[in-house]
């Protein structure tokens, strides 16, 4: 697998890019929080507890208002991934679905006995990090793919019949590297996807996911990405579920003012693809980024999973200046968040300079160690 060699980036370019790789990561993160109380509610269930309406604001979970599960976990740690993935480019050992298999598996030693205290030198600055460590409802599928240290892959993946929408979430961060081609972007998320989730369905949503973020992160509108992402779906064996999930969600938004009740049409049983499809659904739709993930969680679906979507969606296309200033103060994490952001955007613009020869920063490598 290889990239794309790296443009040279300007001020503005740059500053851009940090705005949208913020957007993309606190995006998911709040829009994860936003949905965390309503997991394993019905539409029924929603409105009563919360009024004809829905849930129009962040709402206690797990003991506290703006708390995000194990999807942002998970996202975070795929941002690490990746970073080392291109930092170990040095050395010439380069396989970065190697990089995300070894991050996740960091991520789940977290949800052991064990605590930062007691990690090793190699495992970074982020798994040092306490508020990681919280057991938020850490995916089933997830804790088994990743248990025995064997790195599923799409010749042999795990989990081959879990299709749910877990995995397209922690695809988001693949989309910021937009220094890659789509095809490259879709097959790392495809390849990463079945470390844990081995159904077509699961690793293609994911991909397709990527390949949307991807387009958006380079300014393209999230209509011409979504085009894209249906035509490299098209070259794909298993791919017609997700495919026909994409055009369902563009032909509801033809059907009028958004309701609820399409949006849970669209999440159908809750799997990889439903998710996929009520993330560009409420991305196109909505009046602003708040509007679109209040209608994105308000279903019986995973609404976590569908409003760290459509929070990284929007994200990546306004910017971080986009997001609801009050929700961003209370987002657990949020330093995490914003100082793991910059890392990657300066990883992005600036690599070679950070770690090559000559490196201009060198406590890099002990933020990110290459084992």
């Amino acid at each position: 697998m290889a990239a794309a060699a790296s443009a040279v980036w300007g001020r503005a370019e740059q500053q851009d890019f940090r705005s949208r790789v913020r957007g993309t990561l606190l995006g998911a993160a709040l829009g994860d929080a936003l949905g965390a109380p309503l997991n394993g509610l019905s539409l029924e269930a929603i409105r009563e507890q919360c009024g004809a309406g829905g849930l129009t604001d962040l709402a206690p979970a797990y003991g506290r208002r703006g708390a995000v599960t194990h999807l942002t976990q998970m996202t975070l740690f795929t941002v690490d991934g990746l970073i080392r993935a291109q930092v170990r480019r040095d050395t010439g050992a380069w396989h970065p679905p190697t990089d995300l298999h070894r991050a996740y598996r960091r991520w789940s030693a977290t949800q052991t006995d064990w605590g930062p205290d007691e990690r090793r030198k190699d495992d970074g600055w982020l798994a040092r990090e306490e508020w990681l460590y919280a057991r938020r409802d850490p995916d089933p599928a997830c804790l088994q793919g990743l248990s025995d240290g064997v790195m599923g892959t799409l010749d042999a993946p795990k989990n081959p019949c879990e299709s749910g929408g877990e995995p397209v979430v922690r695809a988001a961060p693949l989309g910021l590297l937009v220094g890659w081609e789509p095809q490259l972007v879709m097959q790392l998320a495809v390849e990463g996807t079945a470390q844990t989730h081995g159904h077509p369905t699961a690793y293609l949503a994911a991909g397709a996911y990527a390949v949307i973020l991807h387009g958006l992160a380079r300014g393209e509108s999230l209509d011409a990405a979504v085009q894209r992402a249906l035509a490299m779906l098209g070259q794909r064996p298993g791919q017609q579920p997700v495919a026909d999930a994409l055009q369902h969600a563009l032909g509801a938004v033809r059907q009028g003012m958004p309701t609820a009740s399409r949006v849970q049409e669209l999440a159908g049983a809750g799997t990889a693809e439903g998710a996929l499809a009520v993330a560009v659904y409420c991305g196109l739709v909505s009046e602003d980024v708040r509007h679109g993930m209040v209608l994105a969680v308000n279903h019986g679906g995973p609404s976590a999973a569908t409003g760290a979507l459509t929070g990284a969606l929007l994200g990546a296309l306004h910017g971080e200046t986009a997001l609801p200033p009050a929700w961003l103060a209370e987002l657990e994490g949020r330093a995490t968040v914003l100082l793991l952001a910059d890392d990657y955007a300066m990883e992005m613009t600036q690599g070679p300079a950070l770690h090559g020869p000559g490196a201009s920063s060198p406590g890099w490598l002990a933020r990110y160690p290459r084992g």
